[in-house]
């Protein structure tokens, strides 16, 4: 269900990342929402589940992006019982992807699609208007303008488990300190074939850098 808060508040205005390492995923985000020049929700999770080992980040309308979410998480749990086995990641974003493209003029979300599989391991989808993307790592929302650089010049193929954790959280602390729709705690999820890892970083946990 939609709390009222979060369904009347914006997450395009908000920073989210994906990054794939040799054995799995980790996502991230910050849990601001806004409405207008207002806060509504300090400490939103905008890393929703869609199935046991398959998670997505929500950037756009909180409504909006939270309901392509269920309606996925539906979709996966029906598509696995028939199928008698954990569904593919591909499969998720693909659904991901159909369901933006078919509402994209009525409904306002980005989300990125991350997981593990036992066919192809950990990957990362972004998911734009009809438009699906298998990349190494990928970040959203008004916060990720102010980190291309630094996931440019930061990010090698390779990473391990604990360097894309620290990845995310560097990432997620710079954006949430430069862009003032960005904000709150950090949400982590890292996925393997081992299963799934919650961790929420407090702000004043985050790392800090130079003008900080």
């Amino acid at each position: 269900t939609l709390s009222q808060q979060a369904a009347s508040g914006e997450m395009g205005r908000t920073t989210i990342i994906a990054i794939e390492f040799d054995g799995g995923v980790v996502l991230g985000s910050d849990s601001r929402v806004s409405a207008g020049a207002s806060v509504v929700n300090r400490v939103m999770n905008k890393l929703s589940p869609l199935h046991e080992k398959i998670y997505c980040a929500l950037s756009g309308s909180a409504a909006d992006a939270q309901t392509i979410a269920e309606i996925v998480n539906y979709q996966l749990d029906v598509h696995s019982i028939e199928i008698g086995e954990d569904p593919q990641v591909r499969s998720a974003a693909t659904l991901v992807r159909n369901i933006s493209y078919k509402y994209k003029e009525e409904m306002s979300a980005h989300l990125i699609v991350a997981g593990w599989d036992r066919r192809n391991g950990g990957q990362v989808y972004a998911t734009l208007k009809g438009l699906l993307t298998h990349q190494p790592f990928a970040v959203g929302g008004s916060g990720s303008s102010y980190v291309y650089g630094f996931v440019d010049a930061e990010y090698h193929r390779g990473m391990s488990r604990e360097e894309s954790q620290q990845f995310v959280i560097n990432t997620l602390s710079l954006a949430m300190n430069r862009d003032g729709s960005s904000g709150g705690v950090a949400y982590i999820v890292t996925i393997d074939e081992h299963g799934t890892e919650e961790q929420v970083i407090l702000g004043n946990q985050l790392p800090t850098f130079f003008d900080q």
